[in-house]
């Protein structure tokens, strides 16, 4: 079946497939947005966070042993022991951004009134055995390097995008039919360092025991996390407006103005000076 999607073509009636990441493209920068979609515009790849990448995969590996089963033996401590690791035949299309697109088992939906197929990838999903509902979790891996690490929070602009994308995710997870509460959590690791001698231990091996090539080396570098669970009160009311506008903006023939804070419009406005 054909698929519209990368450069917005008006002409075309297929939906236009659009990412959870290039809504928060939009919101952050309009201009930049219908440069890309409209205009084709290729910008600079960010790199990819690997450890990151790697810290979520592994917590989804945790959360795998008793998905569908009972909750996971850290969740009484962090006070979420009426919580199971949700279990469905679509989970690992939901947790697939790169090709939230391809059919209705992955995470998106058809927004009619501007023809956006709208979708992302998300982290995980937990079961409420009191309530019935599932509860979005997101994945997030830091590490606070002050002299007096202070407690891990929400605040600050940058974390915005964290929120926005829970929005969107609970959001598309209604849309799919499913009973989502508003509250949502973001499961922190962070790497420590205060009172740690190093990370090079001996006999380390003895961790993994079913690893054949890891077993068989006399050191392994092991590094230490802390674990910090963040509840959070999603608001959806702004997704549908956003969406119209940016139905709007890809139906314009003029780019719109870029946002004060974009680095590659005052990057532009110092050139034209």
């Amino acid at each position: 079946m054909p698929r519209h999607r990368g450069k917005f073509d008006l002409q075309k009636d297929e939906p236009f497939e659009l990412s959870r990441s290039k809504v928060e493209s939009f919101i952050k920068c309009p201009a930049c947005f219908w440069l890309e979609k409209v205009k084709g515009v290729k910008f600079p790849s960010t790199p990819g966070f690997n450890i990151n990448l790697n810290t979520d995969k592994l917590l989804k590996r945790d959360m795998d042993k008793y998905r569908g089963k009972e909750p996971h033996p850290c969740f009484d401590s962090l006070g979420i022991g009426h919580l199971i690791p949700f279990a469905h035949e679509d989970l690992e299309k939901w947790t697939n951004s790169l090709h939230f697109g391809a059919s209705e088992h992955y995470l998106n939906t058809l927004h009619k009134d501007t023809n956006i197929r709208f979708g992302g990838g998300l982290d995980d999903v937990f079961f409420n055995t009191d309530t019935d509902e599932l509860h979005l979790i997101d994945f997030k891996s830091t590490s606070n390097q002050s002299k007096v690490p202070y407690p891990i929070n929400l605040s600050g602009d940058w974390k915005k995008g964290y929120k926005r994308q829970m929005d969107m995710y609970v959001w598309l997870l209604r849309r799919k039919g499913f009973d989502v509460s508003n509250i949502s959590y973001f499961f922190y690791v962070d790497g420590l360092h205060q009172g740690i001698e190093g990370m090079i231990y001996e006999n380390s091996k003895k961790y993994f025991l079913k690893n054949k090539a890891l077993r068989e080396q006399a050191f392994l570098g092991m590094m230490a996390f802390d674990i910090t669970l963040l509840k959070y009160k999603v608001n959806t009311k702004w997704i549908e407006n956003t969406l119209y506008a940016i139905k709007e903006i890809l139906h314009s023939k003029n780019c719109p103005s870029h946002s004060e804070d974009c680095e590659y419009g005052v990057f532009l406005a110092q050139v034209g000076k």
